[in-house]
């Protein structure tokens, strides 16, 4: 990816949770250093935005899982937590 033509904003949804946080940060150091146009810093901003959804989609799914697990996993109890 470069800043003069970074993918569409909306080309994430392929994206591993992984490849979308090494991106993620690749925009932010771009974004950081200044891009030499307004229009590059807000296409690098959008394409950020777009990878931190990404990222959160990743994210509350993988929490679900987790919750799913525990839930199965754990014996009933009396609801005291005992």
């Amino acid at each position: 990816m470069t800043a003069a033509n970074p993918p569409a904003p909306g080309d994430v949804d392929g994206l591993s949770f992984e490849q979308a946080r090494d991106e993620l940060v690749r925009v932010v150091a771009e974004l950081e250093q200044g891009a030499p146009t307004l229009e590059e810093s807000l296409r690098l901003w959008e394409r950020g935005e777009a990878l931190a959804a990404r990222c959160e989609q990743w994210l509350v799914g993988a929490k679900e899982r987790l919750d799913a697990a525990r839930a199965s996993s754990t014996p009933a109890t009396g609801g005291d937590g005992s």
